[in-house]
Parts: structure tokens; sequence; C-alpha cells
């Protein structure tokens, strides 16, 4: 697993670094800055596993994009994000969710291609987060658990104190723009493949295998261009 995490963060910086390389230094540049909002699709990667429902939460934040040359660009943000997990009880009444909210910077190679008007993009890159604030919800006593029916429940989850508050992954997503002089208008679906784990991860720890954050993203962002 942390040769996958190495060879992950290798590869999105390989990837930023060779496209920067290769700009062509005559084109007309543009700077952009925006703002962004959108819906989150979070879960987590357990190791053990647990069944998660699919929920919602949300997303927001600022982007500043600077156009080097043709097809090719570079971003970086600044967002709060909503992510966690909501766990699956098929025979039981119950409900649990549990919402880590992070301050997230992806620095991302910008990708695009289209006509002055329309573009399509593709962004790729590293993020880091900090998580600020986690909130658990339940519908049942954590501290004194009823008896779940169904088989390798992890009842320790429920009082299991966050280890790790920083997080560090890789993005990606796809989307398209339209562009009116120098406003401009985006939507972009991506996806989050986190590389930390939000709990420890010794061969003694609870989630020796994974606790890491994954989840897709809608965004709907506007960009105003400065030059």
């Amino acid at each position: 697993m942390k040769k996958l995490k190495s060879i992950c963060v290798i590869m999105a910086l390989a990837c930023m670094t060779t496209a920067w390389a290769q700009r062509d230094i005559t084109f007309d540049r543009e700077l952009s800055v925006g703002v962004k909002g959108g819906v989150t699709i979070p879960n987590m990667a357990f190791s053990p596993s647990i069944q998660q429902n699919t929920w919602v939460g949300y997303t927001t934040g600022l982007t500043f994009r600077y156009i080097e040359e043709n097809i090719f660009g570079l971003i970086a943000e600044l967002n709060f994000t909503q992510r966690g997990w909501d766990e699956k009880f098929e025979k039981d009444p119950y409900h649990y969710r549990h919402t880590l909210d992070y301050i997230e910077i992806p620095f991302l190679a910008h990708i695009y291609f289209g006509s002055d008007v329309v573009r399509g993009f593709v962004n790729i890159g590293p993020q880091i987060g900090i998580l600020y604030h986690d909130n658990a919800k339940a519908d049942f006593d954590i501290n004194n658990l009823p008896t779940f029916n169904g088989e390798n429940r992890i009842n320790e989850v429920y009082t299991l104190p966050i280890a790790n508050r920083f997080d560090y992954g890789i993005t990606g997503g796809v989307g398209v723009e339209l562009r009116l002089k120098r406003h401009i208008i985006l939507l972009e679906g991506r996806y989050y493949f986190g590389l930390g784990d939000i709990y420890g991860n010794r061969k003694a720890d609870i989630f020796s295998g994974s606790s890491a954050n994954r989840g897709f993203m809608i965004n709907l962002a506007y960009m105003f261009r400065i030059w």
C-alpha cells in the first residue's frame, strides 16, 4: 500500500513537471480567479471494510487558474469540503453518519481543448487537506451499544478518535466551460483518491489496512479573467 501511494504521488508530480517543461513561451497567457461550489458523494476505503450508504455533502471554495500555453495551464484551489461516511445497517433500523470537514488545497495540471467560446478540459494533480472539524450522529448510544444484527461489524469505530488530521491524495476530473469575453462558467466532475489514513494503520490497529478518503464531486464555478 505504501508503494502504491508513492507511485501515485510521483506520477501526478511527473505529469505536471513534464507539461510545464514543454510550455510555449510565445503563447498569450491568461490569469483567472473565481468561486466554486457543489456537492460531494464521499465514502471511506476501510480495511477491514464497513458497509456504507451513498450520501451527499457539500464543497465550496476559491479557484485560481494560470493558462501558460495552448492546451495547458495550472490550477490552485482553496476548498472547504465535507467528507466522511454513512454506515449501512441492512438488518437494523439504525443510522450512523460521521462527517469530516476539510480545508483542501489541490494543485492541478489543466489540459483543455475546443474553441474560444466552448472548451472541454481535464484536471489532475496532488491534493493536501487539513481536517478542521468532525461530527458523528447516531440514533443509538455509542457508549452503550445495542445488539446489531449482521456479521463482521466493527463496533470500535463509534468511539475511535481521529488519529491523523492531515490528508493527502490524488484528484482528477473532466469538465466543460463556457467563455463569454472575460467571464467563464465551468461545470466539472471530479474524483478524489485519498492516500492518507484518518486512523492508525499499524498491524495492531483496528484499521491496519486502510481508512482513507474517497469520493466524487460535482462543481459549478464562475471565473473572471484578470488578463
